[in-house]
């Protein structure tokens, strides 16, 4: 079959999906708002003229923000995964999604203050991680576990550790 279809992901929020939108859009390089639509008289489950669904993009990625009500809540069961090329832009899209509320969690992980998970992971990990030398790759992983917000030059240096004298 040669027809493709259009993949998004649907976030369903309370009443936070444009705020929601535009604070992820502000952070993540190459993102936009794309729509807004917003319920009419004939709803149930909104006001009417209020905020239906925003669609955005962040980086190559699709995504619909849905107002649908409190009957639905996020989980970390599913995340957003950003890569960052280096510390000062993890740091910011970190900092960013932790303002106003978010909450740090551990090995990258954090939920913004609309409740939503995200993996905030610098390139050079999976870098680092899939090194063809397994102590590397073990002792970058053993310092990720161990770590909230992830430190770049922390890894190098787990991974770059002599064992014989480091307890990486």
């Amino acid at each position: 079959m040669s027809a493709t279809y259009p993949v998004k992901t649907c976030l369903w929020f309370d009443t936070e999906a444009e705020p929601a939108a535009r604070l992820y859009t502000s952070l993540v390089p190459g993102s936009e708002i794309l729509s807004i639509s917003h319920y009419g008289s004939e709803n149930q489950y909104g006001e009417t003229g209020s905020v239906l669904e925003v669609d955005f993009r962040l980086g190559t990625q699709q995504f619909v923000a849905l107002n649908g009500g409190p009957h639905f809540t996020h989980t970390p069961a599913a995340s957003i995964q950003v890569f960052c090329p280096d510390q000062p832009e993890l740091d910011r899209i970190w900092d960013g999604l932790l303002a106003d509320g978010g909450e740090p969690s551990q090995c990258g992980w954090l939920t913004d203050r609309f409740g939503l998970s995200w993996q905030i992971i610098p390139t050079r990990l999976g870098e680092l991680a899939g090194d063809p030398d397994p102590g590397r790759s073990s002792r970058t992983i053993a310092a990720m576990l161990k770590m909230s917000k992830l430190d770049i030059a922390a890894l190098e240096a787990a991974a770059d550790a002599d064992p014989e004298t480091d307890d990486a």
